[in-house]
This record gives C-alpha cells, sequence and structure tokens, in this order.
C-alpha cells in the first residue's frame, strides 16, 4: 500500500498492480477509511447494528459526506453493505434498514387442515363411487368386447377343416 501512502491515484495504481481501474478505487477508497487493515480484509463478513446503518446511510445521503468520510467516521470496511444502506435509506427511510427475520415464518406449513363438513365428507363420497362406477363399467366394456373379438375370429386352424394332425383310424 506504499503507493497509495503515497498519494497514487486509481489510474496509477491500476497499472503498477495490472488490476482493473474500479478495484484500485476500492482499495484506495478502503485504505482512507479504514488504513491497511481494510484493504488486507481483516473485518470480513462484520455485521453492523440498526443505529449504525441508519447513521452511515443518513450521513451520505442527507448530509453529503462522500463513501469513503462515512466509512472512516463509522467504520465500515466495504463500500457495497454502504451502498445498499443508502439504496434502502432512499427507498424507505430508516425503517426500511431494520433487520428481518431470516427462513421461513414459525409454523408456515404445520398448520393442521380443519375438518371437512358433513357435506364436504359426502360431496367426497359421491366423487369416488362416481369414479369407481366408472371404473367398473368401462372394466365390463373391456370384457365384453374381448368375448366378442374371441367369439368372431378363428381360433385355430381346425375350423377350417383342416388336419388336426391326430392319428386316429
Amino acid at each position: 500500500m506504499e503507493p497509495v501512502k503515497a498519494g497514487a491515484g486509481g489510474n496509477t495504481l491500476a497499472r503498477r498492480l495490472a488490476i482493473p481501474v474500479y478495484t484500485a478505487r476500492n482499495w484506495i477508497m478502503l485504505y482512507r477509511s479504514g488504513g491497511e487493515e481494510a484493504v488486507m480484509g481483516g473485518n470480513g463478513g462484520r455485521r453492523y447494528d440498526w443505529e449504525t446503518k441508519v447513521a452511515a446511510a443518513r450521513d451520505h445521503v442527507e448530509n453529503g459526506m462522500t463513501k469513503t468520510e462515512v466509512m472512516a467516521r463509522h467504520g465500515i470496511t466495504s463500500v457495497t453493505p454502504l451502498e445498499r444502506w443508502c439504496r434502502e435509506y432512499r427507498a424507505g427511510g430508516p425503517e426500511a434498514l431494520r433487520p428481518r427475520p431470516k427462513g421461513r415464518p414459525k409454523g408456515a406449513k404445520s398448520k393442521p387442515k380443519p375438518e371437512p363438513t358433513r357435506e364436504q365428507e359426502l360431496a367426497e363420497e359421491v366423487a369416488y363411487l362416481k369414479a369407481k362406477v366408472a371404473y367398473l363399467e368401462k372394466l365390463r366394456a373391456l370384457r365384453a368386447q374381448k368375448s366378442r373379438d374371441a367369439r368372431e375370429a378363428p381360433s385355430s386352424d381346425c375350423s377350417r377343416g383342416g388336419d388336426t394332425g391326430s392319428t386316429s383310424s
């Protein structure tokens, strides 16, 4: 981080380290807000309380502080959450930054089904019996068709008067 300490800008740092300019500018912003520790990722995955989020977003959105200044003032180690907080703050005010419960709500799937009414039970039984009758009628029709086909079609060569293969004299 010597070039940054010496005052190098994003373009210069990007050329020297052969990295994208955007990355170099982010590193400079991190360095100015939190020192080498911030750039090296010492506080990765840090969580911030609601008051810090609101104060940081308010300082940037309403008070006109730069992101670098806000990050240094509130000890924020990454610009990404700050940008998200500012976006949410503009959309819904401080309440938009309140923590929301994670995961599926309790009891979302465990509600028991209400007991069916007598009418519902009878309607279900009628539907079942109608399906059963339709099935049995179809089965009866298929069996009848099969027996008709068996009577109409010759079953073997015997019906044509041919040799049966028996040798009785």
